[in-house]
């Protein structure tokens, strides 16, 4: 065995440097989610450390506590997700903008029952809300289901409503969602990709059914169909 561990002293400095710089970066961000020079550092602290372990295991059969392994920088560059970002500092981690569109229809078995729900709705907003009158159409009641659970869709997830076929497709796109583009009554426009729009996927969305925890199938007729005989 050599005397000379020149090697293992000057990965040893690196690794005090490492840890230096990462502390600067973090002290810099202040507490700031996903910075990139923090990730960075935090990159180079943990391969320095890494190849000081394995210098000192060679030469002495000594480690460290630091239990670590190796991290590609040409894998993790860009930080979130493994994804490279393009750009003159390449500090930009959130170079796109994402799109969801969801779709979900509904069958109304009882007109009379859905309006009565969204009036319990309605009133239940208390006396200091506007409750603009009694709940007229079918569509006003849904509306009012959804005002009531801030917009998410689990807010229809009511008997009075029967949950059809959905559909959720996500798509890159250039440009956020502006809605003064629009008409107020513009049904469509907000929701129509453009052309340079990127689908990425679509789910397909099927309603549940009893049958499906038993195996039983409904015919149209309404009969149930077991598997095998009874």
């Amino acid at each position: 065995m050599t005397d000379d561990h020149s090697a293992l002293d000057s990965a040893l400095e690196e690794v005090i440097a490492a840890a230096r710089a990462h502390l600067t970066a973090v002290k810099a961000a202040d507490g700031r989610v996903d910075d990139d020079d923090v990730w960075q550092a935090y990159v180079t602290l943990n391969n320095t450390s890494y190849h000081y372990d394995e210098l000192l295991l060679e030469a002495f059969g000594e480690v460290t506590p630091w239990d670590v392994e190796s991290i590609d920088p040409d894998e993790v560059e860009g930080q979130l997700g493994g994804v490279v970002v393009e750009g003159d500092d390449g500090r930009d981690a959130h170079p796109h903008v994402i799109s969801v569109r969801q779709r979900r229809d509904y069958r109304v078995p009882s007109v009379v029952a859905l309006v009565r729900r969204a009036e319990e709705v309605r009133s239940e907003a208390g006396p200091d809300e506007e409750t603009g009158g009694a709940v007229e159409t079918v569509g006003e009641a849904v509306l009012e289901l959804l005002q009531a659970g801030d917009g998410s869709l689990s807010a229809l997830d009511v008997p009075e409503l029967e949950p059809l076929d959905g559909v959720v497709m996500v798509s890159e796109v250039p440009e956020a969602l502006d809605l003064e583009s629009f008409e107020e009554h513009d049904s469509s426009g907000p929701f129509t990709p453009g052309g340079t729009d990127r689908l990425v996927g679509r789910l397909d969305e099927h309603p549940f059914l009893p049958g499906d925890l038993d195996g039983s199938v409904v015919d149209d007729d309404g009969a149930d169909d077991e598997d095998g005989p009874r």
